[in-house]
């Protein structure tokens, strides 16, 4: 049950970063995040007096506050480095803080203990995340080009989401709903801080674009509630392990629909991304 509630999540994360990555490419980055999180914002606010399943204490708030900078600054900086870089390199560039903070921390500091087989999952994650993220080989420049581009941007998202996913996973699976959208609200409040430093200050979206971004805020709040029931039913290692697999998403769905072509270290690389979702399945 807890396998099944992180890999959906990571099927709602990466559908969330492919629709908002393509709009960063003609909108700024930031602010395209600004808008799906007040997407995301508004269906947290409707779902939560309805599926409160009981009462949050004030630690799950606080949880659910440093999720939401963690969100803030991880959603910000990752759709700004797909404006900056190629969606492959990025997307699993800024996985790699997301997968590893939240382990670390639940074995070294939690005392989660993981089976021999769920290791080696684990360890077969980040050679997946690096092989998904090479891109054809090209000439000089641009091959270098777009190897670096929205690097920096993406490692400081990989902090934010690995920061989200930890906080998150603090939060009682009874305490209902209302944490979750406390931290899409902290999420917007971070991102609207960091748009005019780092983002040009544009605060506008055409109106297409604008519905696009607010309807996959949706989507990745419907990912954030999913993981959170995950930590419910499984270790927080093995189902932030999963959850975080999504990269693998934007590269499937940019081969199927935008007509990309995966070279043969990608095409190695998501064999081993579904080699690792089995070993970390038999935990």
């Amino acid at each position: 049950m807890g396998e099944s509630l992180a890999l959906l999540s990571a099927l709602c994360f990466g559908i969330t970063h492919f629709v908002n990555g393509l709009l960063s490419r003609r909108d700024q980055g930031m602010t395209v995040a600004l808008h799906a999180q007040v997407g995301g914002t508004a269906l947290a606010l409707v779902l939560a007096p309805s599926l409160s399943g009981g009462s949050a204490a004030l630690a799950d708030y606080g949880w659910g506050v440093l999720s939401g900078v963690g969100t803030g600054v991880g959603v910000a900086f990752l759709y700004r480095a797909m404006s900056q870089g190629a969606m492959s390199v990025v997307v699993p560039v800024s996985d790699v803080g997301a997968v590893a903070l939240p382990v670390l921390v639940g074995v070294i500091l939690l005392g989660e203990h993981l089976s021999a087989p769920v290791w080696v999952g684990m360890a077969a994650v980040p050679p997946a995340l690096w092989l998904v993220s090479q891109n054809t080989p090209g000439a000089g420049r641009e091959r270098h080009g777009t190897l670096s581009e929205g690097v920096p941007s993406a490692l400081v998202a990989g902090g934010g989401f690995g920061l989200q996913f930890l906080a998150m996973a603090q939060v009682d699976g009874d305490s209902g709903l209302w944490p979750v959208a406390l931290s899409r609200v902290v999420s917007v409040v971070v991102i609207a801080a960091v748009l005019t430093p780092y983002g040009g200050g544009r605060w506008t979206m055409p109106t297409g674009a604008w519905a696009t971004a607010v309807a996959a805020g949706m989507v990745g709040t419907a990912a954030i509630v999913l993981y959170l029931e995950a930590t419910a039913h499984q270790l927080m290692a093995v189902a932030t392990v999963l959850s975080s697999l999504y990269p693998a998403v934007p590269v499937v769905l940019a081969l199927l629909l935008l007509g990309e072509r995966l070279n043969r270290r990608q095409v190695l690389g998501l064999v081993c991304a579904s080699l690792a979702i089995g070993l970390i399945a038999l935990r």
